[in-house]
């Protein structure tokens, strides 16, 4: 077995994302243009080649998989793949390699459907996109989504017993003035709510640099009318964490652009085409279809994943200028990455 996964920085990684499909349900504003063209079914790995190439990344240390999309469970058959991927969970404290947590990340449409059998693979944690609580506004922000039917899905992930974190992507001039309402809300059904800035990624036909927050000036407004304790609870992820002390209930924020986290990255990101992302602001990485459908073998594999870490970047470069500036960053949509 080759050592464990560090890049050339000295980070240690030890958390995968997997797009299991570029598509998706909904065309989210800041995710999708309106008109998508969508991957050749031939193009993306079949499930034989993903667990292949996450079982290369747990043997080497991965603890923690998180399964996106565009869409996960719009994947015709996921389950089947939650379930495989479910059996390299281990007992807690163990040494063996294996998952100390599968999860994954969804829009909710189809949750109500997946929650049984996420939560009889495994699954004890997801991350729920929902951007407004105001039907209207879902409908525009998404483009076609129906909140009734992620609200619905909600729900079943908790009576299901898996814990649930609504991310909420930051936007100036369309939820800029729902955080309190997310907040309490929140606190009501019992889920932890997680704050994001836009991310300048991709043509998505919207301007991103008129929506931009910065959410230390979020942080700092919610402050003057909630109790927020600091934590130092880490879930692995970039998200840093306080404690509403009104709900009980846990309030995270994600900055890459107005304090980035990319000193203790631990993460990389692989798409459903088999394109292993080092850096979700990079255009680097490395191509283990190829590698897959070549016929390479496992040191292969680790080969080729080794050769992509020691090029992993420091830091990614994405930009947003506030008044009229710059904005930079990759230009494919965030479906493809995975998030």
């Amino acid at each position: 077995m080759r050592s464990s996964l560090i890049d050339s920085h000295g980070r240690a990684i030890s958390y995968l994302r997997v797009s299991v499909t570029d598509r998706c349900d909904m065309r989210c504003v800041y995710c999708m243009a309106e008109d998508m063209e969508f991957l050749p079914r031939a193009d993306v790995l079949d499930f034989a080649e993903m667990e292949r190439l996450c079982a290369s990344f747990i043997r080497r240390g991965v603890t923690r998989i998180r399964l996106t999309g565009g869409e996960p469970l719009v994947r015709r058959d996921i389950d089947t793949l939650v379930r495989s991927l479910g059996r390299w969970l281990r007992p807690k404290g163990s040494s063996t390699p294996g998952l100390d947590e599968l999860t994954l990340t969804t829009n909710g449409s189809q949750l109500r459907q997946h929650a049984k059998a996420l939560y009889e693979a495994g699954v004890r944690r997801v991350n729920v996109s929902l951007d407004t609580l105001d039907p209207e506004r879902f409908a525009t922000v998404t483009r076609r989504g129906r909140l009734h039917q992620t609200l619905d899905g909600v729900q079943a992930a908790l009576d299901s017993g898996i814990a649930v974190r609504i991310n909420t992507v930051a936007m100036a001039g369309v939820n800029d003035r729902e955080f309190d309402q997310l907040i309490g809300w929140c606190g009501e059904i019992g889920a932890d709510l997680c704050l994001i800035e836009t991310m300048p990624m991709g043509d998505t036909g919207e301007d991103r640099r008129s929506q931009y927050l910065p959410l230390v000036d979020i942080r700092r407004d919610l402050a003057t009318r909630w109790t927020l304790e600091p934590l130092t609870v880490r879930t692995g992820g970039p998200a840093r964490y306080v404690r509403v002390a009104e709900t009980g209930k846990k309030l995270g924020f994600i900055t890459p652009l107005s304090h980035n986290f990319c000193e203790s990255c631990n993460r990389v990101r692989l798409s459903c085409t088999g394109r292993l992302y080092t850096c979700l602001g990079q255009e680097d990485g490395a191509d283990l279809r190829a590698v897959l459908r070549g016929g390479g073998s496992d040191d292969q594999i680790a080969a080729t994943i080794d050769d992509a870490l020691s090029h992993k970047p420091k830091g990614h470069d994405f930009m947003i200028g506030r008044r009229g500036g710059e904005v930079s960053g990759p230009v494919r949509h965030m479906s493809v990455t995975g998030g």
